[in-house]
């Protein structure tokens, strides 16, 4: 499940949008004491940041720069200011978007989704392949090779290991693989993912390399 963190003052439109994300199967961590922003945001370790700019304490461009410093994760400005300087400062200080209030829930989803698709289950800047105990997933053509042989994924199955194989020695739980083929616009199910991640097992055991998805019971799969 992935996580996100809200850093906004106004009660009512914090409880309003948590509730809208839990509903879309997002793990909401609401600010609530403005001096701490950074030692929440450390402790939680969110997947994206939705950030006010009118705060206590510290405005939104500060807190902004404060997490720059420490991650590369997804910041979306959300704010009642709509001068173009507001929004090039938001950028310019390392925001990904900037959404105006008020907003339409929908699209704030829809935003969001994109984001995190594009940064966890999209390849960016990591290179155009991933190796482990010499099985390579290259991200170019949807290929898995191993010792000198090589077969295709398909586009669920590349979105599943290449998922994994970013979360090496950890387990990534069902409700994350499933979240990430949902944000392909499929419809996606319990079984449906069992169906992939079988599949996908199969095809990397004829490379000859067994056991590479491992099973946690009730909580997921993971790359050993």
């Amino acid at each position: 499940m992935y996580r996100i963190m809200m850093i906004e003052d106004d009660e009512k439109i914090r409880q309003i949008v948590a509730d809208t994300l839990k509903k879309w199967q997002y793990d909401v961590v609401e600010v609530t004491q403005f001096d701490q922003v950074i030692s929440e945001f450390e402790k939680t370790d969110p997947h994206l940041v939705l950030l006010d700019i009118n705060l206590p304490v510290f405005d939104g461009y500060y807190w902004c720069q404060q997490i720059r410093s420490v991650s590369k994760v997804p910041i979306i400005f959300l704010s009642s200011r709509n001068q173009n300087m507001d929004i090039i400062m938001a950028i310019n200080m390392g925001g990904d978007d900037f959404i105006q209030k008020p907003f339409d829930l929908d699209i704030l989803v829809a935003k969001i989704s994109a984001l995190i698709r594009r940064k966890y289950t999209y390849q960016e800047d990591e290179g155009s392949r991933f190796i482990h105990r010499d099985l390579q997933l290259n991200v170019t053509n949807s290929t898995i090779e191993y010792k000198g042989q090589c077969t295709e994924l398909t586009r669920n199955e590349f979105i599943l290991l290449q998922l994994m194989m970013r979360n090496i020695e950890k387990i990534v739980s069902r409700e994350d693989l499933m979240q990430a083929l949902w944000n392909e616009d499929q419809f996606v199910d319990e079984n449906t993912l069992t169906v992939n991640v079988n599949r996908m097992r199969r095809k990397i055991a004829a490379l000859g390399l067994a056991d590479f998805i491992v099973t946690r019971k009730g909580m997921g799969y993971m790359i050993e």
